[in-house]
């Protein structure tokens, strides 16, 4: 049976733009996330988890967002060619950004199909603000298995995502660079690095990367992936209308 497309869509929600520290609930969240990303940090390495056949995606800008996402990629022919397709739900709030997501991928090879699953988080160290640099630390662990034989790999990546946010009106344009390790169990660590950049024109969005690995022997492998967003956004309440409720 062939492998289903998916349809590179993701569908984001935007909560208020900055947490009300005065608030107890606002301080619990923040502190429960922050602590979720130091202990998934510290059990999976010093450094998004990488789905089988896709790239490394990553948004350093972050934001307090809620995003559905769906990529479709071509691995390249040391990888072993065919497409992937997948999909990712990414909850972010203040510095802190978890996701949820999995992939298929059939080779060129006949008789062969793969799927991933697995999650991530995301803490930004800067960006959102004037800074013209944007910058997070990514951890993430995927589990691998075949559809057609027993084979099976964990994935632990780790990457610094560093971008350039552009804006302008309804346009902002996040060109990114996200060097980091990759370790599967299967053949130990490796160093790799993706180059991508994400879109936003009003409620439409797009990525696009490309993911390369370097193997042991000194040759390279490949992923190219494309993807498309659909943005909304919540707008945040005036401080008159809170205080007229309080009132």
């Amino acid at each position: 049976m062939g492998l289903a497309l998916v349809f590179p869509v993701r569908a984001t929600y935007m909560t208020p733009a900055t947490a009300s520290f005065s608030n107890p609930d606002d301080v619990r969240r923040t502190a429960f996330l922050v602590t979720a990303v130091v202990v998934l940090m510290t059990l999976v390495s010093p450094l998004s988890a990488q789905f089988i056949g896709m790239p490394v995606w990553n948004s350093p800008q972050g934001g307090d967002v809620f995003t559905v996402s769906g990529d479709y990629s071509r691995p390249d022919s040391r990888y072993g060619d065919g497409s992937a397709s997948g999909a990712r739900a990414s909850r972010g709030y203040g510095l802190v950004t978890v996701t949820l997501g999995f992939s298929g991928w059939r080779p060129e090879a006949p008789g062969q199909r793969f799927r991933s699953y697995g999650g991530g988080a995301a803490l930004r160290l800067t960006g959102g603000s004037a800074l013209p640099i944007a910058v997070n630390l990514q951890a993430g662990v995927a589990h691998a298995d075949s559809f057609t034989t027993r084979s099976s790999q964990t994935t632990v990546t780790g990457a610094l995502g560093v971008s350039a946010p552009l804006s302008k009106g309804r346009l902002s344009i996040e060109p990114y660079v996200t060097p980091g390790i990759r370790y599967r169990d299967v053949n130990g660590a490796r160093i790799g690095y993706a180059v991508g950049t994400n879109v936003h024109v009003g409620l439409i969005g797009l990525h696009i990367a490309y993911d390369t690995e370097r193997l042991r022997g000194g040759e390279s492998v490949g992923v190219f992936g494309i993807g498309a967003d659909l943005v909304f956004r919540r707008r945040q309440r005036s401080p008159a209308v809170n205080s007229s409720r309080r009132l």
